[in-house]
């Protein structure tokens, strides 16, 4: 399998939860006798790819920057093999309001949704109350507030 590198940490809002993922996949791969090495991405960590001679990557990178499409468009240009989805799959899957729009175009059921703005105050008449209001590009429940009533929703919105 060659020198395997688990990406962890990063720069986004889940960096901790990324911290704790990374070293329980570090550590069962250790124990399984793979030679694996700890890389957090909010370094340089091309350089370590290129020190440890790293031949494949295991993300355990949670939101923007590990999640998004990004790291897998590197690895991708460097030619070094990874876990998870590809770029495109990662791109759409990070941003809800397109993952969304692709559902819906393919005919998949999901829930009535609108993106709102950062001035927005008002919802569509389609929507009803109780809400649920997220950023479009964080994951887990990053920035995530239930909305029973119209007059939380700015503060909601501007939480996101």
């Amino acid at each position: 399998m060659g020198k395997v590198a688990v990406f962890m940490g990063g720069t986004s809002a889940e960096r901790d939860v990324s911290l704790v993922t990374g070293e329980s996949v570090l550590k069962a791969l250790l124990e399984g006798g793979v030679d694996a090495v700890k890389v957090d991405t909010a370094g340089d960590w091309r350089g370590e790819v290129e020190r440890f001679k790293v031949e494949r990557v295991f993300i355990a990178l949670h939101g923007r920057g590990g999640e998004d499409g990004t790291i897998q468009g590197a690895l991708d240009l460097m030619e070094i093999p990874y876990t998870g989805s590809g770029v495109l799959a990662s791109a759409l899957a990070l941003d809800k309001g397109m993952a969304k729009k692709v559902f819906r175009a393919s005919g998949i059921p999901t829930p009535d949704f609108t993106e709102l703005g950062p001035d927005s105050h008002t919802i569509p008449g389609d929507l009803r109350f109780p809400l649920v209001v997220k950023p479009n590009r964080e994951g887990s429940t990053i920035g995530i507030s239930i909305v029973r009533d119209e007059k939380d929703l700015p503060e909601a919105v501007r939480r996101s």
